[in-house]
């Protein structure tokens, strides 16, 4: 059982192929998905003395954990202020530190576990138009009076001593956001969950949850019983849970990596060795690979289907930024999918007493996954006043229902990508 096409896949670290569940097992705690929140999630569980069950599909990091951009960014996708116009001033900070929380976990994680991961620090957050840059100003103004310390803004000048192409007029420099190798990752943390005693099995879909007091999850060849089930299967879940079905949407996001190039070629496009993003709705994000080849992000769909072509758009758009790319020709392509929230939130709280889940992290998945996990422990271990934090953030459903949700959403991506190119 191979895991989906990529770069990504094709330079992971050797697995072992973990067994496929067969009969009735139980455990302290079921977790239904192997990515990066089910494992942290296993994690922290089995450091508190908790046996632990996961239970994956395919394989571990098969989903977003495995092919996302490998992006490690700061905060969340709103700003602090807009979140507190939501929650009040209180909630707000404490989400904002648990955010900075997430990014010290990961850290520690690929430190204290040896994930070799390409784990790297710094990244540029680009602006392509005036009022781009007037919003960067603001978010570095928040960040300062947030007293983080991490970034500052950058003139053209710098920016392109930085990444090599003319498209900027400036940006924000964060030290503090960084990049990795997703599916090494995920590895990583299933090797470090394994040598706590937590038992993962691959191969293995859930079919059926009960979320009452004696919950279960089962699959085609077996069940787990256990005191309390944990949901972490984020775009990937499906219909297993109709009662947050409809809070989240998957999203679908891709990219392409070229052939290797020299390295002095390769390191010439980004100077710096940092990761970018620019700041248009539909954004653009890349990095180079160690191997000295270019990884090129964007193509967000929310139509549920792939459209024709990308590999040629994708290389289209990554020209339009490096024109010196022309001459190399694009070996990969690959794509998944991420789960989004209305408000761009992550979707956090309990189905029942016994039932807990997280998703919808909208594209800052990669940090906050690990706080996640950390607070999702801390509640089935009776400490829940972090977790009920994240669990009072409010989450509407999208509008629309099960049917007409994606054309409305395609709708207004029509919208904000017109306001993109204006």
């Amino acid at each position: 059982m191979p895991h989906a096409p990529s770069w990504y896949a094709d330079t992971a670290h050797p697995a072992p192929n973990r067994p496929m569940l067969v009969g009735d097992v139980t455990a302290d705690v079921c977790i239904v998905g192997a990515g990066y929140t089910g494992l942290v999630t296993a994690i922290e569980l089995a450091q508190r003395g908790l046996s632990v069950v996961v239970l994956e599909a395919e394989k571990v990091g098969w989903g977003a954990s495995g092919r996302n951009g490998g992006q490690i960014v700061t905060g969340f996708n709103k700003s602090i202020a807009e979140i507190e116009g939501w929650m009040g001033k209180g909630d707000a900070r404490q989400l904002w530190d648990l955010s900075e929380e997430a990014k010290t976990m990961l850290a520690g994680l690929v430190e204290r576990h040896q994930i070799e991961c390409d784990l790297k620090w710094g990244y540029l957050l680009a602006a392509l138009k005036p009022r781009h840059m007037t919003a960067l100003a603001e978010h570095q103004a928040e960040l300062d009076g947030l007293a983080y310390g991490k970034s500052r803004m950058v003139a053209r000048d710098e920016v392109r001593a930085m990444v090599a192409t003319d498209s900027y007029i400036g940006g924000l420099y964060d030290e503090g956001s960084g990049q990795l190798h997703p599916l090494n990752y995920a590895l990583g943390l299933a090797r470090a969950a394994e040598g706590l005693g937590v038992r993962i099995h691959e191969g293995s879909r859930v079919v059926r949850v009960e979320t009452g007091d004696k919950p279960f999850a089962t699959t085609a060849t077996g069940k787990v019983s256990a005191g309390y089930l944990v949901l972490a299967g984020n775009a990937y879940l499906g219909g297993l849970a109709p009662p947050i079905r409809s809070r989240v949407m998957p999203a679908g996001t891709y990219m392409i990596a070229t052939a290797p190039m020299e390295p002095e070629r390769a390191a010439a496009l980004i100077p710096s060795g940092i990761a970018v993003a620019d700041i248009n709705f539909a954004l653009n994000y890349y990095r180079r690979s160690p191997d000295h080849r270019f990884l090129f992000g964007g193509g967000v769909s929310y139509s549920g289907f792939d459209a024709p072509g990308l590999k040629t758009s994708l290389r289209r758009t990554m020209l339009r930024y490096f024109p010196q790319l022309a001459d190399v020709p694009v070996e990969y392509l690959w794509g998944g999918h991420v789960a989004i929230t209305m408000n761009r939130l992550p979707h956090l709280g309990r189905i029942s007493p016994t039932t807990y889940f997280a998703q919808g992290y909208s594209g800052h998945g990669v940090a906050l996954t690990a706080i996640a996990g950390r607070v999702i422990a801390e509640a089935i271990g009776h400490q829940a006043e972090r977790f009920d934090i994240f669990a009072r953030i409010p989450h509407r459903p999208f509008p629309g229902g099960q049917t007409f949700r994606m054309p409305a959403l395609v709708l207004a991506m029509m919208w904000y990508r017109l306001r993109d190119l204006l």
